[in-house]
């Protein structure tokens, strides 16, 4: 316990813990992409998914908690980590020479990180909160083919599916840099391995979130 103590007190053990939880969530992003996008393919396959992960309990009752753990740990270690970076420039620079020496996304992680936030919060009001009023303050019993209605439903609003839509490119824009980053702070900084996983970033970062906003886009206009 005591290495794990001093391991997050220092910056370096801070920003390691800070990559384990974006490897974990994007992980998760890839799992709830894969589980969404078949709902554009077949009603029922979406509805067997989620209901299996509705109702599995260790899905429920042990990967929920950690994930939302994860969550919250890599926000709220994200806000620490930036304040104190910027707390540690004693010097402001006279000009600020833009992509000079970072890119515009690692210069706004924090920007991008709040909007993100921003639609979790969304999306916990949207698809989680109902889930848990329906299990477990009204207990109706359990309808293995309300899913595919219920997320259709949540798209028939435009200015949802847009607030939707613009948080994913912002999210894509997280993970260009973040992607990358996380597996450097892990240590897998290799010249033969490096650019292989910046190219992996690359297609995850942009492929993943427009697939959600073609999911969102797709019940939108065929919900009419």
């Amino acid at each position: 316990m005591s290495w794990v103590k001093n391991t997050l007190s220092s910056s370096v053990g801070r920003k390691f813990a800070m990559a384990l939880s974006a490897l974990f969530l994007m992980i998760f992003l890839l799992q709830h992409f894969t589980i969404n996008i078949s709902s554009v393919m077949s009603e029922e396959v979406f509805n067997n998914w989620s209901h299996f992960m509705g109702t599995n309990p260790i899905v429920q009752f042990a990967l929920q908690p950690i994930l939302i753990f994860g969550v919250i740990y890599h926000f709220v270690m994200g806000f620490v980590l930036e304040a104190q970076n910027r707390s540690a420039r004693d010097v402001k620079y006279a000009m600020n020479k833009g992509g000079a020496n970072s890119s515009w996304f690692s210069r706004n992680m924090i920007w991008s990180g709040l909007v993100i936030l921003a639609f979790l919060g969304l999306h916990f009001y949207d698809f989680w909160v109902p889930e848990m009023v329906y299990k477990y303050v009204e207990f109706k019993p359990e309808d293995p083919n309300r899913y595919y209605e219920e997320l259709v439903h949540k798209f028939e609003d435009p200015l949802r599916v847009g607030f939707y839509s613009v948080s994913f490119v912002l999210l894509s824009m997280h993970l260009l840099h973040g992607f990358q980053s996380a597996f450097q702070s892990v240590g897998a900084r290799n010249s033969k391995y490096t650019p292989i996983i910046k190219k992996l970033g690359n297609i995850y970062a942009i492929a993943i979130p427009a697939g959600f906003v073609f999911i969102a886009l797709y019940h939108h206009f065929t919900s009419h």
